[in-house]
């Protein structure tokens, strides 16, 4: 709740129950806006890519026509008699045209049955005959073919009918796929030759540039990762490692596609092996613009957050109302010590709130209750340790004042032991009485002048007392012996070091307040910082037994806790008892 500042301390519940319900509902309609928008994107392209693998059968089944247009071609010049002879066969010059003829005439028959396509066949034979139907078409000459991989890979697999890329480099870059065969004997297996049928791949793709479209392109890849052909031209010849990657993963796809990068954005790929050409039959659609249309995220997105405002509305609506009352209550709770709990909660709201309060007010009830009597109590006790201290009398102090009034009796002192008497008669008379009974200045001065005058007849008159009482104050009331403590303390513990002294005993009004001082310059003592009173206390109660911490709070207990005692003392400069007193309560 620290996050929460003092102004809203009182709507903590609502400012919590609030967040964490906007952060669920946030959540919640992100969560059910993606997965909707992810479940639509899936099942249009698993609708997709069924519609699309037909296409890719048709063209699959345009490749596979063209092949097999091939292989009737080459097995025609397999069977052809005329053929071999002319490609085994030494010639003559003469012979040699008439050769040429009849091989022109061969050719007519087997390229019947490529009529469909523009093709270039051209034939090589081991005798080093060749013969091609346009020279012009596939622009390779006899040297150059010898030499070429596209021979040596002919010649690698002699019973394989091979499908390869040439590219020309010539001025128009023009490029072919190229099937080849070896022309060889079946039963003996010797070969006589060799056989080309070559198809520019402008003419190579139209077999799916149908298929094609803006965003949706075909790659016909081979075996060594170089594209053969495609509706994307720059792209042929180029190397595509990433698609033969992507091949073996369409394989062990039970979608048959996937959706990976290439060229730079998310494509579905889809893909069909060709095992006439054993080359791979690719389809990559732009993602993007297959479902782009189909899908208008930015309409669903505002839709969503529509949704979610018009229900953090209504959620605002409700906690708030459901978590008025308790805000409420619980500031009339906060503010109850300020009226020093007697201002009693509201029992309204929802019924919990009413179990609340009631239960508070009750509590209020019995807390009242109790601290009225803890306070008798307390004050009781109080005025009973009082009471019992102020009847006690130190029997050593007795003693000593017995034994000097016999004393003075054996030397004929009448005048003086009879003042003694009269002395300690009046100190007894004052110390015995209710705890709740206070003296005026006068009687406790007197008090203090008797106690004095009884222990200089004991011990001398080393130790000067002198009294500074201002007129306006003799008849103000103060609680009994709150003076002689501090006398006691100075006659037997403020001149132990040094011979003889003096203590000033001040009553004076300032503002206010009555101001009691007992000065003396004697020995001093160490002072608390913290409470302003003696750090040791008095193992012995030389009379009344009444201290100076218990005078100070006996004040406070009366008075409150802005009364009281306060001692200042040096070491080697004396003592100033100060008590502080109201004078309205006087």
């Amino acid at each position: 709740m620290r996050f929460i500042p003092e102004r809203f301390k009182h709507n903590g519940l609502f400012i919590v129950m609030f967040l964490i319900t906007v952060m669920m509902i946030i959540t919640v309609s992100i969560t059910i806006t993606w997965t909707t928008i992810q479940m639509s994107e899936q099942f249009f392209i698993k609708k997709f890519s069924i519609t699309n693998s037909k296409v890719m059968n048709q063209v699959k089944e345009s490749f596979e026509s063209f092949n097999y247009s091939v292989v009737l071609s080459s097995n025609n010049l397999l069977q052809s008699g005329t053929v071999k002879s002319i490609l085994t066969e030494e010639q003559s010059n003469k012979e040699r045209f008439s050769a040429y003829y009849n091989m022109g005439q061969q050719m007519k028959r087997v390229k019947s049955n490529l009529d469909a396509y523009e093709v270039g066949i051209l034939v090589m034979g081991k005798n080093g005959f060749s013969f091609a139907t346009d020279r012009a078409y596939w622009p390779i000459t006899d040297e150059e073919l010898k030499t070429s991989s596209i021979m040596m890979n002919t010649f690698k697999e002699p019973k394989k009918l091979m499908y390869q890329y040439d590219n020309r480099n010539d001025k128009a870059n023009s490029r072919f796929i190229v099937a080849s065969k070896v022309l060889m004997e079946r039963i003996k297996g010797t070969i006589y030759g060799s056989m080309f049928f070559a198809i520019d791949e402008s003419e190579f793709r139209k077999f799916f540039t149908n298929y094609t479209s803006p965003g949706n392109s075909v790659f016909v890849v081979d075996k060594q990762g170089v594209i053969v052909s495609s509706n994307q031209s720059q792209l042929i010849g180029e190397q595509a490692k990433d698609l033969l990657h992507y091949a073996g993963k369409i394989e062990k796809s039970s979608d048959h596609y996937i959706i990976e990068k290439f060229m730079g954005k998310d494509q579905i790929i889809s893909m069909e092996y060709l095992p006439s050409f054993d080359m791979y039959l690719f389809n990559v659609i732009d993602k993007q613009q297959a479902i782009g249309d189909l899908i208008n995220k930015k309409d669903i997105m505002l839709i969503s957050m529509g949704i979610v405002f018009v229900a953090l509305i209504i959620v605002f609506l409700a906690s708030r109302r459901l978590t008025n009352s308790l805000s409420r209550l619980v500031k009339q709770i906060a503010d109850a010590s300020k009226h020093n709990f007697h201002q009693y909660v509201s029992e309204t709201g929802t019924y919990e709130t009413m179990k609340i309060g009631n239960a508070f007010n009750s509590m209020l009830d019995e807390l009242h209750e109790y601290v009225e009597q803890l306070v008798e109590s307390q004050k009781q006790q109080r005025n009973a340790e009082l009471a019992a201290l102020q009847q006690q009398i130190n029997p050593h102090f007795l003693y000593n004042t017995l034994t000097s009034i016999k004393f003075m009796v054996q030397q004929g002192e009448k005048e003086e032991t009879e003042e003694t008497i009269n002395a300690l008669i009046s100190l007894l008379q004052n110390t015995i009485g209710n705890v709740s009974e206070t003296n005026s200045i006068v009687q406790e001065v007197d008090n203090l002048k008797n106690y004095v005058l009884i222990n200089q007849k004991r011990y001398g008159d080393r130790i000067k007392v002198n009294y500074f009482i201002a007129p306006d104050c003799l008849e103000y009331h103060v609680p009994k012996l709150i003076l002689q403590p501090f006398m006691e303390n100075s006659f037997f513990h403020g001149f132990n070091r040094k011979g003889g002294g003096y203590i000033n005993v001040l009553v004076w009004k300032e503002g206010a307040n009555l101001i009691c001082e007992v000065v003396d310059n004697g020995d001093g003592m160490e002072v608390s910082p913290e409470s302003k009173l003696p750090n040791t206390k008095r193992k012995q109660q030389l009379f009344s037994g009444i201290g100076v911490r218990n005078v100070h709070e006996r004040i406070q207990l009366i008075y409150g806790e802005q009364y009281g005692v306060a001692i200042s003392s040096e070491l080697g400069e004396g003592t100033k008892v100060r008590i502080t007193l109201p004078i309205s309560f006087i």
